[in-house]
């Protein structure tokens, strides 16, 4: 298997010329803002945010919307990958779920959640969540549902209605949700 390096460079830029990726499925409640600004207050920029160039040669996001958003005067570090707009679709399908099929160890959390200090009540809330969702996994593996549901009630979803609209081509299929997110629907792009 040959794999291609699409990196092609760094490149600070000021944050806000920086451009949103329209079909940006991602939105960011008030609880991660603070939990990322407090977090860039302790440890300042330890991750480069992600796009690729366009013709114009302005770069568009694909990772690092939130950063983006948070200060669009700072000075940001931007990885930068030669990748098209169809792929970087891909890559934004891709990159969040792909991290978060990881599975948690529940003692190695706790034991580094035990070992860190900070003043920020969002990240203490952050590290704590973690070390709670990975031990009630564990119990429910361990032993049931039920153990990890805690007090026994089974979880109910709630009621959804969706659309599945059936695309000629992965350039329909974009056109599409750029307009339905432009129209402000809530929408996400499936390939089979």
């Amino acid at each position: 298997m040959s794999i291609r390096n699409r990196i092609v460079g760094h490149a600070t830029v000021r944050a806000g010329d920086l451009l949103p990726h329209p079909l940006n499925y991602r939105r960011h409640p008030a609880r991660q803002r603070a939990a990322l600004a407090d977090s860039l207050n302790e440890l300042g920029d330890i991750r480069s945010l992600l796009g690729f160039r366009l013709p114009d040669g302005r770069i568009q996001l694909i990772d690092g919307h939130l950063r983006r958003d948070l200060d669009p005067e700072r000075m940001v570090t931007v990885e930068v990958v030669d990748l098209t707009e169809a792929e970087a679709v891909k890559a934004m399908l891709t990159l969040d779920p792909l991290a978060a099929l990881a599975e948690s160890d529940a003692r190695t959390i706790s034991t580094l959640a035990a070992s860190v200090e900070t003043a920020s009540e969002s990240l203490r809330c952050l590290w704590q969540s973690l070390a709670q969702e990975a031990a009630a996994a564990r119990d429910a593996l361990e032993h049931g549902p039920a153990a990890a549901a805690g007090s026994g009630k089974e979880e109910t979803t709630p009621e959804r209605f969706l659309v599945l609209i059936e695309c000629e081509d992965e350039t329909q299929q974009v056109e599409l949700l750029r307009r339905f997110h432009d129209e402000g629907l809530r929408c996400k792009a499936l390939v089979s």
